[in-house]
């Protein structure tokens, strides 16, 4: 994993999606506290939305080589207090450091043994502190842009279930962006895109998260795009 060599080329599109990033950040400022753990950061573009949430240090964790160099530039550029990178993964990090809040945004399905990832990843947690995943929902919208940046799965509320140990407290999973699902639907059965365009982003971002974050709501999380989860220790 040390050598690992991220193969999407869909971050720096992503970047530019600010509505979905201040969704997202919404959702999980609630439990970002102390000492947070950023794994598999990538180029920074979420470290630096979140970071101006109440902590104590940032540490982000990037096993890509090129994306660790971004991120180590991003957190220079943007003067980060208190926020470093290692290269590397979880199983870099001294085994004496704990965290309050462990973050993986959008990596768990990059991950192949990902029960053992969460595992060791509570092993991390401070007692009281929060496991934050985000991730894409729905295995049956599993498309060539999945495999095109090397997602090994989709998830649903029970898959992440099933990853948890006894000791793992579910504070909530929600589904989100109800409206998308509709586009991926398409996606999936019509255009079967590898790679979205820059102008597919901008019109999900500008019209269907601002109607997702009301709709979200309206439908109590039920369905969506996307799927979030809160572990507590």
């Amino acid at each position: 994993m040390e050598k690992f060599t991220y193969i999407g080329k869909e971050l720096e599109l992503f970047a530019k999606a600010t509505n979905w990033k201040n969704y997202l950040k919404s959702l999980i400022k609630p439990y970002l506290k102390g000492h947070v753990l950023e794994v598999g950061a990538g180029m920074g573009s979420n470290t630096v939305l979140l970071t101006d949430s109440p902590y104590q240090k940032w540490l982000c964790l990037e096993p890509d080589t090129q994306l660790f160099q971004l991120l180590k530039s991003s957190i220079e550029l943007n003067h980060i207090s208190n926020c470093s990178a290692i290269q590397g993964t979880i199983d870099s990090l001294d085994k004496r450091n704990c965290f309050d809040s462990i973050l993986y945004l959008d990596v768990l399905e990059h991950i192949e043994d990902d029960r053992t990832e969460l595992l060791k990843a509570f092993d991390r947690l401070e007692m009281g502190g929060h496991l934050i995943i985000v991730g894409p929902a729905y295995q049956w919208l599993f498309t060539p842009f999945d495999v095109a940046i090397g997602h090994y799965r989709r998830y649903n509320k029970v898959m992440l279930k099933n990853l948890l140990s006894k000791e793992m407290k579910v504070v909530k999973i929600l589904y989100l962006d109800c409206v998308s699902l509709l586009a991926s639907l398409v996606n999936k059965g019509f255009l079967q895109y590898t790679q979205p365009t820059i102008n597919q982003i901008k019109t999900w971002d500008r019209i269907m998260v601002p109607l997702s974050k009301k709709l979200d709501l309206i439908l109590s999380h039920k369905i969506g795009k996307s799927i979030m989860a809160v572990i507590k220790k």
